[in-house]
């Protein structure tokens, strides 16, 4: 496995810092990375991002899932989706797949998307395997015209609650594509001290990290701070505890 890169997040970030930010991020070139998705910040991420994005070609990873009241009405306008898959405000559904990767090259000012997410695919409604089946199925299309350049998978607790795995997503991908050689890429899930269980799985080689570093997948941790909770619970007595001589930072 290669070394952890820390990366901008931007579902919390405050819209005055994007700008400040993104130019941070670009100080290190080596690994510079931003994550994002359409439903950030009520929608406004990936509009907030692109013009500091058109200063600092940096790496970004982008979503496909969650609707806000605005893209599930212009999705519904434009035939995208239907105005149930509207109402439940998650879809991954092919043609809406098509429509918000068109979207979201739009809003981050790229002809190309270097990553896509398949958004917490728990969260649909149905299979999730059958709708990982289909939207791998029109990733694989975006991808063969030139659209993106992989796609990747991001859950809060499918690994978790067993509703997937490693494995069944390879082939899933693999079906999709036709060949083991797709691009499906990446996951992404929570990791932290808080949300530990895949990283004490990893220790033992075991888990979605290992499995998806055995694949030569790239492997994405989300809320590293747990939603900003994690300092308030990092006291000085448990730093104490660990190891006298560490801060609480």
């Amino acid at each position: 496995m290669t070394k952890a890169a820390l990366g901008l997040g931007t579902y919390r970030i405050r819209p005055s810092a994007l700008s400040d930010a993104v130019t941070r991020v670009a100080t290190e070139p080596a690994t510079a990375w931003i994550d994002t998705a359409p439903n950030y910040l009520n929608g406004q991420a990936q509009p907030l991002l692109a013009p500091a994005l058109a200063r600092h070609p940096i790496p970004v990873s982008t979503k496909i899932g969650f609707l806000t009241t605005q893209t599930a009405e212009d999705a519904v306008d434009d035939g995208a989706i239907t105005s149930g898959e509207a109402e439940r405000g998650h879809c991954l559904s092919p043609p809406y797949i098509h429509w918000q990767c068109a979207r979201n090259r739009t809003q981050l000012g790229r002809d190309r998307l270097d990553l896509v997410f398949a958004h917490n695919p728990e969260r649909t409604d149905g299979d999730p395997h059958a709708a990982l089946l289909h939207a791998f199925t029109a990733l694989e299309a975006e991808a063969a015209a030139g659209a993106l350049t992989a796609y990747g998978v991001a859950t809060w607790d499918g690994f978790d609650t067993d509703a997937l795995s490693i494995p069944a997503l390879h082939q899933l991908a693999a079906e999709a594509a036709g060949t083991e050689q797709h691009h499906l890429r990446a996951v992404q899930l929570p990791v932290s001290l808080v949300t530990a269980t895949a990283f004490v799985q990893a220790l033992d080689g075991e888990g979605p990290i290992a499995q998806a570093a055995e694949l030569g997948w790239q492997v994405y941790a989300s809320a590293p701070l747990f939603g900003g909770e994690l300092p308030n619970l990092a006291t000085r007595e448990l730093a104490a505890l660990l190891n006298p001589e560490l801060t609480t930072a």
